[in-house]
């Protein structure tokens, strides 16, 4: 309970009702980002930090979040599901590319789904779909859709209005359980579960009506990116309604065709509904219902469970999180929970629009990872998918090739006891795949994109202090990868790269020259780990390894170029070519511009490669006004900061970073460059903002930029830091003033660059500008 006391004052009277409110919460009024309550003899200041998120940002220009509720890193999330349906045009992509399950500019809805994804760019899961509706129960979803109206999203809430049938739809969530309340209007309704939609390749299902109060089934999911799987796996749901139904029933669509297109848009054969079936019905397009007939206007509440491992384990889920709760109960607990975990960075001063644009920010980068394991620990192994047991969080969705570049030292920074838990999910995929992840979801390794990231941010977790996991195991696990010349699922091209110090173009058929760069990022962070161990063989061999890359500077160019299997140069050659997913030799998802500062761990060797400050400047500042810099891709992010490392020219970064921000994030559906890339986008911002980047993936050193509050105070975890709290000042925040002086508290700092040790024991940073 939040206890609010008041001074005595006079009035006697009004003091002891005052008091009785308050212990029974009741008196608590809402005052915005200054809510204030009082605490004996003294003052509290509460804020409501969940104010400034706009869960609609990201939801447009192919950012791929939704505007659903979540609890913090929750396994399940209520999301409006818009992307299929007749009167819908395929905005991202193609019609059968849709990787979220809601775009802010459709309006025909078809349901709310309870698994999704985050940021992510590639089509997975958006199954178990809930729809309301009322008059004589229809399954087909382009029939049964309807436009909304009313929309309504706020950190743990959403609400619609579906036109069609004037029902007020509202959601929430806990972990592992979604909650929905209807409020129906008089007259005959049904809540339909579709088992036939979602955005996963894969098809198939199983459910049963268990009571007239519940449901309960399992969904097949799997094929990330629509890639051929043998990892196909289920996700099992139970559902329990506040209200028995009058009637219920099952139906199942006969197969019309196979392939994609079928998934998306249903099947045309006509339905068989089998009315009071309470039997298990197993198929690929699938579903129930319960249909009530209200003489008054009615509310019904849904609480969906879900589970990667059980129906079982999906019913305890839903009786341990939510059985004895309302819906209201459970939207404050969830806000709570967000308000407490937004509450970590304090930022004051500056425009209310850079607030919303920061804490949505941070709400996004506390989605994914999200939790795996059930209520009672258990979870899906590796590959077999058999029941293991945690005594921690297992984590899931590790979108490394993304997140290892900022938001895991995001993580460490603010949130260091979930990293470790994040860690010790790695290791725990490693003790039962024999790998550590490279881009693992829901316990399948989907092995999308290039390079050897984990191990990358084992070591940046470990080098800034966060040291409560097994690192004798990780270590291990990191050279596992760097070495086995067969088999190795984490390197492919490893032969060449260790004979020849890069891969080639006839090693691989698309990014010989990224993919060199990627494995030198691990192997630099290798070599860190292996210093700090210790380990001074391990140290020169990788250290050596890790700047290989300049086996592939073309001096011709000044750009990093493919090589042939021979060692000749790639010819003929365009370093323009690569951009915007056009196919590219040398790099992945971008072009010789995009990758070529990619070296984040040998700045100073690439400025020698290319001649000195001078040149190194005059080709890093082309890459943006020749529009060759990608916001919304990975590689890149991280050339605004690197002006730094030329004395003088600081205020570039400054004055880039600013425009970076003021262009591509807004407080609009269309405020992300592209996808978030599960929080990756969102972290860049965050770090952006209060004026402090990590420059080099596997390195305690932080860069400066300016920030965008006059102050920020980040609230340090004591379990892992000896600083309760680090606070950034600036004295001004004029975009036309540049930093001129930098200090520790008072003492004056004369770097642009700083270690994560020094930052932390520092407890403050002061910016000056002039």
């Amino acid at each position: 309970m939040n206890m609010t006391t008041v001074f005595l004052n006079k009035n006697c009277s009004f003091t002891l009702a005052l008091i009785i409110c308050v212990l029974f919460s009741s008196c608590q009024k809402q005052m915005g980002e200054d809510q204030v309550t009082k605490k004996p003899l003294e003052k509290t200041i509460v804020k409501d930090f969940t104010q400034y998120v706009n869960p609609f940002i990201g939801t447009s220009n192919f950012g791929t979040t939704n505007p659903g509720p979540i609890a913090v890193r929750g396994m399940v999330s209520v999301s409006p599901f818009n992307v299929a349906g007749k009167q819908n045009l395929p905005l991202e992509k193609d019609s059968r590319w849709f990787s979220t399950p809601y775009v802010n500019e459709n309006t025909f809805l078809t349901g709310f789904s309870h698994v999704n994804l985050s940021g992510v760019g590639c089509p997975e899961l958006g199954v178990i779909l809930a729809m309301p509706t009322t008059g004589k129960v229809e399954t087909n979803h382009e029939i049964y859709g309807s436009t909304y109206s009313n929309e309504v999203a706020e950190v743990g809430y959403y609400t619609n209005t579906l036109d069609k049938y004037n029902i007020k739809v509202e959601s929430t969530a806990t972990t592992r359980v979604g909650v929905s309340k209807y409020s129906f209007p008089k007259g005959e309704s049904n809540i339909l579960l579709n088992l036939g939609l979602g955005l996963t390749n894969e098809q198939g299902g199983m459910i049963k009506i268990v009571s007239p109060t519940e449901i309960e089934g399992m969904r097949s999911v799997g094929s990330f990116c629509y890639y051929k799987s043998e990892e196909a796996y289920p996700v099992y749901f139970v559902a329990k309604f506040s209200k028995p139904a009058d009637e219920y029933g099952v139906w199942k669509k006969p197969k019309k065709h196979q392939g994609i297109e079928s998934q998306w848009m249903g099947y045309n054969g006509k339905q068989r509904i089998k009315k009071g079936y309470t039997k298990e019905v197993v198929g690929d397009s699938i579903g129930s219902y319960m249909k009530y007939h209200f003489d008054k206007p009615t509310q019904v509440e849904m609480k969906v469970g879900v589970s990667y491992v059980s129906i079982e384990n999906a019913r305890e889920n839903l009786e341990k999180e939510t059985l004895d709760k309302t819906f209201d109960q459970v939207k404050k607990e969830t806000k709570t929970q967000w308000n407490e975990h937004l509450s970590k960075i304090e930022v004051e001063g500056g425009k209310k629009e850079d607030k919303i644009k920061f804490y949505t920010a941070l709400y996004h980068t506390l989605i994914h990872p999200n939790t795996l394991n059930d209520v009672n620990g258990e979870y899906p192994k590796m590959k077999t998918r058999e029941t293991l047991k945690t005594e921690g969080t297992r984590y899931t969705v590790f979108s490394l090739w993304d997140t290892y570049r900022n938001l895991h030292q995001l993580m460490s920074l603010v949130y260091p006891k979930q990293q470790s838990d994040m860690i010790k999910s790695m290791l725990q995929i490693y003790d039962e795949s024999g790998w550590l992840p490279k881009w693992e979801l829901n316990a399948t390794e989907t092995t999308t994109m290039v390079g050897d990231p984990a191990g990358i941010i084992i070591a940046d977790s470990y080098l800034k202090g966060i040291k409560d996991f097994d690192v004798d195991k990780a270590y291990q696990a990191m050279l596992k990868s760097a070495d086995q010349l067969e088999e190795n699922p984490l390197r492919p091209g490893i032969k060449d790269y260790l004979q020849k110090g890069y891969l080639t173009t006839k090693t691989t058929n698309s990014g010989s020259v990224s993919t060199t760069q990627e494995y030198n990022i691990t192997d630099f962070a290798i070599a860190q780990l292996a210093k700090e161990l210790k380990k001074e063989e391990d140290y020169q061999r990788f250290s050596e390894r890790s700047i290989s890359y300049r086996k592939l500077f073309d001096n011709e160019f000044n750009l990093l170029r493919p090589k042939n299997d021979d060692g000749s140069w790639l010819s003929p050659y365009n370093p323009d070519t690569g951009a915007n997913f056009v196919k590219n030799l040398g790099f992945i998802e971008g072009n010789a511009w995009q990758y070529t500062f990619m070296v984040p761990h040998d700045i100073e060797g690439l400025k020698e490669l290319m001649g000195g400050d001078k040149p190194f400047l005059d080709q890093l500042q082309k890459v943006f006004d020749n529009k060759q810099y990608d916001m919304a891709n990975e590689p890149d992010i991280a050339y605004p900061f690197l002006f730094n490392y030329v004395e003088g020219e600081e205020w570039r970064t400054q004055k880039t970073v600013n425009d970076l921000l003021q262009t591509y994030y807004k407080n609009a559906p269309d405020g992300l460059p592209g996808n978030d890339d599960t929080g990756t986008m969102s972290a860049w911002a965050i770090f952006s903002m209060i004026g402090i980047y990590p420059v080099t993936p596997a390195a305690p050193v932080y860069t400066f930029c300016k920030p965008k509050f006059e102050k920020i105070t980040i609230h340090l975890d004591t379990d892992y830091y000896n600083k309760n709290t680090l606070v950034i000042n600036i004295n001004e925040l004029d975009p036309e003033k540049y930093i001129e002086i930098i200090k520790l508290g008072t003492q004056p700092y004369n770097s642009y660059f700083i270690t994560n040790e020094d930052l932390l024991n520092s407890g403050e940073i002061n910016f000056y500008t002039k």
